[in-house]
């Protein structure tokens, strides 16, 4: 029995001894205490006054009483108005020390039979990825590293958007400005290469228009009837009927953009088990528009158009299929939700897709479940908020967008520079200090980005991103690397910390105490971020326990002790941290360096 289920045990019958009265143990909480007042675990009894007839502060002298005499695990009590602040003995620690790190499966919880999509990423195949797309990839590579400790099997999607009027733009352009220029002749990368082009056809689009105002037209007319448009849309219906030379020139450009998202994405550290294209489910849906009709889900109107009336769940309602039998976005995603769960047969779908397609996300699952898909209450929306620079926002039309390649590479200098400047290098070979860098850098920008709860807008701040103290991923980093060096020390002068003997410990200090409990909260803060999709409560669970050792490394002699069974757990409590930072780090998709 673990030291929380012993004293929910001891609450439940403290309130028959002391009160006389029956509670459940699913009606009892523990908190953790904070961090002003001594104690470990908190008991709030306010919830329960009706039920002992007696003052905040009686119940909880009562109960904390009781729990002393009768819990074996309670050493003693104190009592702030209603709150009861519980301190455990000696034992209890070391039991809880003993029992994580003979825990095999460290941050791993047993599997639980379901499977779970994890869909991200979504790029276009007319430019190349953004920071947007950052907080994007990191996210959803994340989520699915949180599920799979969560016991799932997590499948990792893309679903990419290649084809449609925006990569016709990128298309005509090359055609019309392009000269043959390939990768190879011009030294950019695919993805970049169509991005050039889909700024050139803006611009170039953007001059007829003028022209056309400039001859009399208004400039709505003008910006339906600006020849480029014109021919992006007689592209775009040539694709659809299959012209040999357009499906051609397609898939030469998609080809090169698919091999620069390959580097991009190796650079971010996502992977991905399936890919599903938008050229392959385009005209998925129409089949379940019928279905929605006979069920009497949808209805149609005089124009033929289809319908699904959602005024009944809080919203209004939406199309979804055009008079003239034509597809739109709704109809496609119908498609793929079954599509996927015909793949896969899924317990769970979450999509990773930034705020700006709430209402979108709440109309399909609704209608999803209308439908009666038996996946339709496992559908998921982790809606994220925009990335901004200082410098403001991002076009990528206009060319003006912060390029996902380039904030990268400019990470992993601001890392090298940084750590020259700190002189954290000595001794390094020019690969081993090339691949800190990267593992700063790449850190940096992926802790950054994920410790804000994802729902809110953030400001995305280099400089700020890269320091080696406060909330920062090189301060966790640091903190292993720091570990990982005492590790290599009691290696070298044989201390036995793999084992170490716990009866002759004497008494333990409050950091230390302070640190294996937030060594045994891991778990709990696993199942958090994968019972709501936050990553976030991972990255500051990282920053607490990072902060906890620190104050245990300031506060307690480690090599300097003299007795050397106490050397040998403060090395073992050590060596537990760095593996649970690791773990920990790893779930966030970030690397951690062994020295530095």
């Amino acid at each position: 029995m673990s030291t929380q289920e012993a004293i929910h045990q001891g609450i439940q019958s403290a309130f028959q001894s002391c009160f006389d009265v029956e509670i459940s143990l699913d009606q009892i909480s523990l908190a953790p205490t904070r961090k002003e007042f001594e104690g470990t675990y908190t008991f709030v009894v306010f919830p329960f006054l009706k039920l002992t007839k007696k003052s905040p502060e009686q119940s909880a002298t009562a109960i904390g009483e009781y729990l002393r005499e009768q819990v074996d695990e309670v050493a003693d009590f104190n009592v702030v108005k209603g709150f009861l602040n519980l301190v455990l003995n000696e034992q209890s620690w070391l039991d809880l020390f003993q029992k994580i790190q003979s825990n095999p499966n460290l941050g791993q919880l047993p599997s639980n039979g379901k499977r779970v999509m994890v869909e991200y990423s979504s790029p276009n195949t007319n430019k190349p990825l953004h920071l947007g797309h950052l907080r994007n990839n990191f996210l959803g590579f994340s989520v699915a590293q949180i599920l799979q400790a969560n016991g799932y099997e997590v499948i990792k999607s893309n679903l990419v958007n290649d084809r449609g009027i925006h990569i016709c733009k990128s298309m005509v352009a090359y055609e019309k400005f392009g000269n043959g220029e390939t990768p190879e002749t011009s030294g950019l990368k695919g993805d970049h290469l169509a991005g050039k082009y889909y700024v050139l056809f803006d611009k170039a689009y953007k001059k007829e228009i003028e022209e056309l105002v400039a001859s009399g037209k208004s400039k709505e007319v003008a910006e339906k009837e600006a020849p480029l448009l014109l021919e992006a849309q007689e592209m775009l219906r040539k694709w659809e009927a299959g012209d040999e030379k357009v499906v051609s020139l397609w898939k030469q450009m998609n080809e090169w953009v698919y091999a620069g998202f390959e580097k991009t994405y190796q650079q971010m550290g996502v992977s991905f088990d399936k890919y599903y294209y938008e050229s392959d489910t385009y005209l998925l849906g129409k089949d379940i528009v019928e279905e929605g009709l006979q069920k009497e889900v949808f209805f149609r109107k005089e124009n033929n158009s289809v319908w699904v009336d959602l005024t009944d769940e809080g919203l209004d309602e939406k199309l979804v299929l055009r008079g003239d039998g034509t597809s739109v976005y709704i109809t496609q995603d119908m498609g793929t939700a079954d599509l996927k769960y015909n793949d896969f047969k899924l317990d769970k779908s979450v999509y990773v897709v930034g705020n700006e397609q709430d209402y979108h996300f709440d109309v399909l699952f609704k209608i999803m479940r209308k439908l009666g898909r038996p996946y339709g209450e496992g559908l998921f929306h982790l809606s994220y908020g925009m990335v901004d620079l200082p410098t403001g926002k991002m076009k990528s039309r206009e060319g003006t967008v912060v390029d996902a390649d380039d904030l990268m590479a400019e990470m992993i200098q601001t890392a090298e520079d940084h750590t020259k400047e700190l002189g954290k290098i000595d001794g390094f070979s020019a690969d081993q200090a090339a691949e800190l860098y990267e593992t700063l850098g790449m850190g940096a920008l992926k802790y950054f980005l994920l410790k804000v709860d994802p729902k809110k807008r953030m400001l995305f701040n280099p400089q700020e991103s890269i320091e080696f103290q406060g909330n920062t991923g090189p301060f966790i980093q640091y903190s292993h690397a720091r570990i990982k060096s005492i590790l290599r020390k009691a290696e070298q002068i044989g201390v036995n910390y793999r084992e170490p003997n716990l009866s002759m410990l004497g008494s333990l200090q409050e950091s230390e105490t302070g640190l294996i409990f937030t060594l045994s909260e891991f778990e709990k803060k696993i199942r958090q971020a994968g019972e709501e999709y936050s990553p976030s409560i991972i990255a500051q669970y990282l920053f607490d326990l990072a902060k906890d050792y620190n104050r245990f490394y300031a506060d307690v002699a480690i090599f300097q002790e003299e007795n050397e069974a106490l050397v040998a757990f403060r090395v073992a409590l050590s060596a537990l941290t760095a593996e649970t930072i690791k773990k920990g780090m790893s779930l966030l998709g970030i690397s951690v360096p062994n020295r530095m």
